[in-house]
C-alpha cells in the first residue's frame, strides 16, 4: 500500500498578486497613520486615537488593527521622526571639514530638529519611557559619538572623560535647553548659540596659558 501523498498548496499569480496589493495597502495605512498623527500630537499631545485614526482617514479598527495602543503608537511616531532626524543630520556631511566645526553643525542642525519635534516629548511622558524614548535616538547619538571619536583623534576635544559620559552630556543638555524654552527661560531663537558654546566649551581642549 502506497505512502498518502502530502497535497502541495501551490501559490498563483493571482494570489500573489492579491497577497502584494495587501501588503502595499498596509504599508500606505501605515503612513498615513504615522504621517496624521504626527501632526495630531503637535497639536495637542493627549489627542484621542479616534482623531488620529480621522486625520489619517482610516478607521479605528485599521489603526488598531497596526496599532495595539496609544503606546504602540507612539512608540512608532518617535521611530519615525528619529529617522526624519537622522536623514536631516545625514545632510550635514559631519565627516567633512575639521570636526569641531562639524560638531557645531551637529549641536545647531540637532537643535532644530528638537525643537520641531519637542511636543513629542509632552505627548510621551509617562506613555514611553526615559530609557525607550532614548534607545529611539541611538542611531542619532551614534552620530554625535562618531563626531566626538573624530574630533578626540584630530586632538580637538578632551579624551579624559568616557566616551559615553559625553554623548549623554549631549543628549541631556539638549533636552534641557528644550525645557528651558518651553519655560520661557531660555529664548529660542538664542538656545543654538548657547547650546554650541557650552558644550564647545566643555568638550574642546583649551591651551595652557
Amino acid at each position: 500500500m502506497s505512502a498518502p501523498q502530502k497535497k502541495v498548496h501551490r501559490t498563483t499569480p493571482s494570489t500573489s498578486r492579491e497577497g502584494t496589493r495587501r501588503r502595499a495597502d498596509a504599508e500606505r495605512s501605515i503612513a498615513s497613520i504615522l504621517a496624521a498623527a504626527l501632526e495630531c500630537f503637535r497639536q495637542d499631545p493627549h489627542v484621542s486615537l479616534a482623531a488620529v485614526a480621522s486625520a489619517a482617514g482610516v478607521s479605528r479598527v485599521t489603526l488598531y488593527a497596526h496599532f495595539s495602543s496609544r503606546e504602540a503608537l507612539l512608540d512608532a511616531v518617535l521611530a519615525h521622526s528619529v529617522e526624519q532626524a537622522d536623514a536631516a543630520l545625514q545632510a550635514q556631511h559631519l565627516e567633512e571639514g575639521p570636526a569641531a566645526q562639524a560638531f557645531s553643525r551637529l549641536v545647531r542642525s540637532s537643535w532644530r530638529i528638537l525643537e520641531r519635534h519637542a511636543f513629542l516629548l509632552a505627548a510621551s511622558e509617562g506613555v514611553i519611557a526615559p530609557a525607550r524614548r532614548r534607545v529611539h535616538h541611538r542611531k542619532v547619538l551614534d552620530r554625535v559619538e562618531r563626531t566626538l571619536v573624530r574630533g578626540q583623534e584630530e586632538g580637538a576635544f578632551r579624551t579624559d572623560l568616557p566616551l559615553a559620559w559625553l554623548v549623554t552630556t549631549f543628549y541631556s543638555l539638549l533636552h534641557a535647553a528644550a525645557a528651558e524654552a518651553d519655560a520661557r527661560h531660555l529664548k529660542a531663537k538664542d538656545v543654538p548659540d548657547v547650546l554650541d558654546r557650552t558644550l564647545s566649551s566643555m568638550l574642546r581642549i583649551t591651551e595652557p596659558d
